[in-house]
């Protein structure tokens, strides 16, 4: 007599509750992945500036004047890859020591870098790299000004 089933004794009903009524979907929804990226990108504009690596240069924001270079802080590289300090010919060695106590007795000194236009640029950032291990952290460049006919 059909007593387990529901919907009559036919089983006719029984089929009808399996049945789905709409067809499958074959979209793939976007919304959560464009969230996510857009919550990286908020992510990643906010740490790239404290990601930040290399040499720290602390310049002047002065147009049109000259700086007041003080000698006692001169570092140059002349065109035959040689240093000087202050006037004085010294070794790579020698330049780090003297940096190290100008930076212990002052922590806020200033070193300017003068650099032979012949020199190649890894040759600078070398010297810029020892000034900044020294613990230098005020680093000037000096370039001549130009002609004022030019």
């Amino acid at each position: 007599m059909g007593a387990g089933l529901q919907g009559g004794g036919d089983g006719v009903g029984i089929g009808k509750r399996f049945r789905r009524s709409s067809p499958m979907m074959s979209e793939i929804n976007v919304t959560p992945f464009v969230d996510v990226m857009l919550v990286l990108l908020i992510i990643f504009m906010v740490t790239a500036p404290l990601m930040k690596s290399g040499i720290e240069m602390d310049l002047p924001e002065e147009q049109g004047s000259a700086l007041t270079i003080k000698e006692e802080t001169l570092v140059q590289i002349r065109d035959d890859n040689r240093l000087y300090y202050n006037g004085d010919r010294v070794t790579a060695g020698d330049l780090e020591k003297s940096l190290k106590s100008l930076a212990t007795g002052n922590p806020k000194a200033e070193v300017f870098l003068e650099a032979d236009r012949g020199i190649p640029y890894g040759d600078v950032m070398k010297v810029m790299a020892l000034i900044k291990r020294a613990g230098v952290d005020r680093l000037g460049m000096v370039t001549k000004l130009p002609a004022k006919g030019r």
